[in-house]
């Protein structure tokens, strides 16, 4: 990758929010690729932060013993783009934490504040490491690309690249739909609807990611395939930052 020159010398940030079904993870992993960045998926901690609680036995409606459990997660966020994965007390969850049930519940987890909070740190901290070139930064240096609900407007609002990602219902519910039962048919789609539409509501009390912030760039991705929404997003970055 050849990346502008930046004058305090730290990599490419790239912050890419929007709701569910947009292309988030599957763009935001091949850009990441691309430009030989780590790759950090946001919404990964969240769904770990439940897991962890489930597996404490902590009742995910007590926050602020939720809050405790996940002050003290010993989680670790592989960030290879190719093999992105989710590790927490040493037992690789990624896995996991995609299953039906856990899903069904994680807003109830990422709707505590002060779970947001420390998890906005843990992020923020994952950012600046792979930014500055800390010791055992993947990218050695060379940056990250990551991508959540409030990554350009709370996490890093000071990204090189802020990008919103939208797409109109119908598209974000059919690819979901084909993501999760292999087909994008009626059945298909009343199966997948509760759980774009509910948890997209129930998340944007806490963030906004439906509506671009002043200096982050919206991609309509309603038309686009994956190619087409790659190619428009590295368009972006390219055209903001420089690399190429």
């Amino acid at each position: 990758m050849e990346q502008a020159g930046r004058p305090d010398g730290r990599g490419l940030v790239v912050a890419i929010d929007g709701p569910s079904g947009t292309g988030k993870s599957t763009v935001s992993k091949r850009l990441a690729a691309e430009l030989e960045l780590a790759y950090l998926d946001t919404g990964a901690m969240y769904r770990a932060a439940t897991w962890w609680c489930q597996h404490e036995g902590v009742d995910l409606s007590d926050t602020d013993r939720v809050a405790a459990a996940v002050e003290a997660m010993p989680l670790q966020m592989v960030t290879d783009p190719a093999d992105p994965r989710v590790v927490c007390a040493g037992t690789d969850i990624t896995a996991a934490i995609r299953e039906a049930a856990l899903t069904a519940v994680v807003s109830t987890v990422a709707t505590n504040l002060a779970v947001r909070a420390e998890l906005c740190r843990r992020q923020r901290a994952e950012i600046d490491a792979e930014a500055s070139g800390a010791p055992g930064a993947r990218s050695a240096g060379r940056g990250i690309v990551a991508e959540g609900r409030d990554i350009t407007t709370v996490v890093a609002p000071d990204a090189d690249v802020r990008i919103l990602l939208t797409a109109d219902e119908a598209a974000r519910l059919a690819r979901r739909a084909r993501e999760r039962h292999g087909s994008a048919d009626a059945a298909a789609i009343a199966a997948t609807r509760d759980e774009v539409v509910r948890r997209d509501a129930q998340d944007s009390t806490v963030s906004t990611f439906m509506t671009a912030a002043d200096g982050v760039t919206t991609v309509d991705t309603s038309a686009f395939d994956v190619e087409g929404t790659f190619r428009a997003v590295l368009g972006v970055v390219r055209a903001v930052s420089g690399a190429r």
